[in-house]
């Protein structure tokens, strides 16, 4: 197995020594040699030395209240690092270091382009136009602190400054002063939210990823994109492409979140106005100071007049102008009357300066200094825009349909729920083409529908700059997209908005197709759309829904056929991807998942959100967003222009094959065994979730309900503390069993060297099985699984074994992730850390139901007596230490 990189490895030491240090002083020696015991334990029994595992759990079982916490923040903290030390190591640029080779460059990837026949003036006309969208969304996964993740960013800064060999002696202990600060800094911050953010909070911390991270990382990206292009087709980047946009939900997805109301969406807004300001303000400052000279085109001084500074006059009218603006913004957030005369708003009032400033340097022959810092602002501008970051609205079917059959009802029209779907769309469409207002003046709507009627207000408020997609959950038919139109047009909306149908479960993704086709069909919202059409494929529910294997091949069937469909019809589809972190979510590599996409899904248009925990994995640090875009890049560009190859009709058919056993073999456990409800409440921490204040959003759609009404992120959250894995495997395992008894294997083989979807779907079961355990999972069973259930659980971990057999057969491997062994290294690094958060996090579930099943059994009138403060403290550190240690959680 190959084992971390040298300097890797040292830098894990060096932290986890600075760690061990502020242990020894506080909470003291006593509680440092405690750990270490626990440690050297766990080592032990993952080497099955003898009595190794019970010496493990008789340390973790006698500790003292007052160990307990210092304990597991010990093991947490050590996690978190050991994380830093990898996400720098990813972006080192210390010479020779082999992990610089693990991206494909920009210019690598165009020469192979261009080298397999492409011609060059196709690769700069698709750089040129593509359009690949970031959506950042808070799903409640980022289980650090925003206090310790700046923390950890400055700890990164440090690693990078020791990554010198030039350093004098006191240069180098001054580094390591630093790095010992923050480290006791970190140690003595609290690591677990006592408050849940609001959405507000949610969106402020999107902004602060754009201000730490991608106001460096884009504009870099952007050079060295313009650079590659150049080197490729002798012609660079133009001036005002945005390849790259980023957009949010964060503050707009009010999907099952009460706490999204159409106040937050406007605060959210307005902050992001507000933020642009105070960014630009600080360009526009370097700007003036650079840009001194007196050379100016007959154009610029015809804007300034006649004066020594041309450049630095035209900036500091915008900078006066920014300033009124960051006022205006701050002022209307904090709810007070503000003047908004000469007030940026919209994105021509900030890049029309900046362009001509542009134009007169080129003209006069000062180019170099045109493709400056200027250039990067320039870029800035046309990217993030004055609104900072687009905000998608997302809202279910229902809500608009209510709010339509409330105005339909009150103008005595009829009763909009019972009519069909023609009945609703002729309506519609009527309305539409009609130039009177529907809304009645003096109606008094009931408050669910004043609040979707307030939102659209809020929405056509907006610049087109401001606004990404309305997304439309659970929409099925044309009407569900039609009804959004007409109550936003009827809001005041004067410029056409990307309405979005989201297609979630089995049902929804098998339907897609014909739903479309019969919105396509609708001439009036043709023209609407003008020849573009943004389609949102959901991972999450889908997986939940049917398993992953049926999910993943109605994914691919689904993007395939709308694909077809919009063709048809000679529509541009952009196909935006609801991927989460984990492979129960759609997770992993990103650019094996677009080019794993259906030949023609992926036509120089991408749409992905990128959530919780998985944010600060790829853009949490300028170098790693960087990285990120370009590898983002890449691959759709090479999906665009050299999309990989349709599957044979034999491939199609082992997939149905597989997949129509995979479903059966899933569906009976989860919705027919009538022990698998309690099974899961009993050998998960899914109860226990709700300590976590993790998001602004709750849990379960519901407030009452079962499996079927819980998200997906803590169904996966649950399974992944107790390392079953469950929702990314089960299914799957009774589908290659069957394969391989009717002789199938060798199809299937050739399907995994061949076929770029199978090949990447069988890589993602083999990295999650990889994070699978039996023994913590069994010992989950143990201790809190009553015994009349534990035989489901006992067959479970047979199920998972076996598919553990069946993908190493497929794969002609001994081992899991024999061609990922710095993966496989990594994790086994882990192991002595979250094995010990495991066992502990299963004694601490096993006290707090006991407690409370002797309260229920002394009856109501029984004292409630709570779980200590430091218990309950400790478990939610577990949950976090674990969270870190699989390097994500939903």
């Amino acid at each position: 197995m190959a084992e971390l990189h040298p300097e890797l490895r040292e830098n894990v030491r060096l932290l986890g020594e600075l760690l061990g240090e502020n242990i020894r002083n506080y909470p003291g020696e006593e509680i440092y040699q405690l750990i270490e015991e626990i440690r050297a334990a766990a080592k032990a029994d993952r080497r099955q030395e003898s009595g190794s595992g019970q010496r493990l759990i008789r340390l973790l079982r006698n500790l003292r209240d007052d160990q307990l916490l210092p304990v597991t923040r010990a093991f947490n903290q050590f996690l978190n690092l050991a994380n830093l030390a990898e996400q720098y190591h990813s972006v080192r640029r210390k010479r020779g270091h082999q992990s610089d080779l693990m991206v494909e460059s920009l210019d690598a990837a165009f020469s192979r382009l261009r080298d397999s026949g492409v011609a060059a003036g196709e690769i700069h006309q698709r750089v040129s136009d593509m359009r690949l969208e970031f959506v950042l969304t808070a799903h409640p996964t980022e289980v650090a602190r925003r206090t310790l993740i700046m923390k950890y960013d400055e700890m990164s800064a440090a690693l990078a400054a020791l990554d010198h060999d030039d350093l004098l002696p006191a240069e180098r202990d001054e580094i390591l002063d630093r790095l010992r600060l923050l480290v006791a800094e970190a140690w003595h911050t609290d690591e677990i939210r006592h408050e849940r953010p609001t959405a507000v909070d949610e969106a402020k911390w999107g902004f602060a990823v754009i201000e730490n991270s991608l106001w460096e990382a884009l504009p870099r990206f952007l050079r060295s994109l313009d650079q590659a292009l150049e080197n490729c087709t002798g012609t660079g980047l133009p001036l005002d492409a945005t390849p790259v946009r980023i957009a949010s939900w964060m503050g707009g997805d009010r999907d099952g979140n009460p706490n999204v109301t159409h106040q937050v969406t406007r605060q959210v807004f307005l902050l992001g106005r507000w933020m642009a300001a105070d960014l630009y303000l600080r360009d526009i400052q370097s700007l003036r100071g650079e840009l001194s000279m007196w050379q100016a085109s007959e154009e610029l001084r015809a804007r300034v007049g006649d004066c020594r500074e041309p450049y630095r006059e035209l900036l500091g009218r915008l900078r006066e102008r920014l300033i009124r603006t960051r006022d205006w913004a701050e002022a209307r957030v904090n709810g007070e009357s503000a003047d908004s005369a000469d007030i940026l708003f919209e994105n021509e009032d900030l890049t029309g300066p900046l362009e001509l400033c542009y134009r007169s340097l080129v003209e006069c022959g000062l180019e170099t200094i045109a493709n400056g810092p200027l250039l990067d602002t320039l870029r800035r501008a046309h990217t993030f825009g004055l609104p900072l970051i687009r905000l998608d609205i997302r809202q279910e079917s229902t809500r608009h349909a209510e709010a339509v059959a409330e105005m339909v009802d009150y103008l005595g029209l009829g009763n909009y729920l019972s009519w069909s779907e023609e009945e609703r769309q002729a309506f519609l469409v009527d309305e539409l083409k009609g130039r009177r207002p529907l809304v009645p003046r003096n109606w008094e709507p009931s408050d669910p529908v004043r609040e979707v009627l307030d939102t659209c207000e809020v929405v056509a408020a907006q610049t087109p700059e401001a606004l990404g997609s309305y997304v439309i959950s659970m929409a099925s038919k044309p009407s569900d997209v039609l009804s959004v139109i007409l109550l936003l047009r009827e809001a005041g909306m004067k410029h056409p908005m990307r309405i979005v149908p989201l297609f979630e479960t089995l049902s929804d993704l098998q339907g897609a197709p014909a739903a479309m086709e019969a919105l396509y069909s609708v001439d009036w919202y043709r023209d609407y759309c003008n020849g573009a059409q943004e389609v949102m494929i959901g991972y999450s529910d889908s997986s939940k829904d049917a398993g992953q294997m049926m999910a993943a091949w109605a994914q691919y069937q689904a993007q395939e056929k709308l694909t077809e469909v919009a063709g048809r019809f000679d529509m541009h589809l952009t196909l935006f991807h609801g991927r989460g972190g984990t492979v129960g979510r759609g997770g992993g590599p990103a650019n094996r998942a677009i080019l794993s996409q259906p030949p023609g899904s992926v036509n120089g248009s991408f749409r992905i959100t990128e959530q919780g925990e998985m944010i600060r994995f790829k853009f949490g640090l300028p170098r790693l967003a960087e990285q990120s875009l370009t590898l983002y890049t890449t691959a759709v560009v090479e999906a665009t222009l050299a999309p990989p190859r349709a599957p044979e009709p034999e491939w199609r058919e082992a997939m149905d094959w597989l997949t129509e056993r995979s479903l059966k073999a899933y569906r009976a456990v989860v919705r027919e065994d009538p022990d698998f409800v309690p099974y899961f409440r009993q050998a998960t921490p899914e109860q226990a979730l709700g300590k976590l204040a993790l998001g602004s959003r709750p849990a379960k759609r519901k407030p009452s309900g079962g499996v079927e009404s819980l998200r997906a992120i803590p169904w996966i959250f649950a399974w992944t503390q107790m390392r079953l894995m469950l929702p990314s495997w089960l299914g799957s395992d009774v589908a290659l069993a069957e394969a391989e008894k009717a002789g199938q294997m060798p199809v299937l083989q050739e399907m995994r060297q061949n076929w770029p979807f199978f090949r990447t779907y069988i890589d993602m079961l083999e990295m999650v099985l990889a994070k699978a355990d039996l023994q913590i999972a069994s010992y989950y069973d143990e201790t809190l699984v009553q015994p009349e259930l534990r035989p489901l659980g006992k067959e479970l971990r047979e199920r998972l074994a076996g598919c553990i057999r069946q993908v190493k057969a497929l794969k002609n491997q001994k081992v899991l992730l024999e061609e990922e062994p710095v993966f496989a290294h990594s994790m086994k690094v882990r192991t002595p850390y979250t094995d010990p958060l495991h066992y502990l996090q299963a004694e601490l579930l096993r006290r707090n139901r006991e407690a409370e099943a002797n309260v229920a059994a002394e009856g109501a009138d029984a004292e409630v007596v709570p779980m200590p403060e430091l218990v309950e403290q400790a478990l939610k550190v577990t949950m976090a230490g674990i969270a870190a240690g699989m390097r994500n959680t939903g």
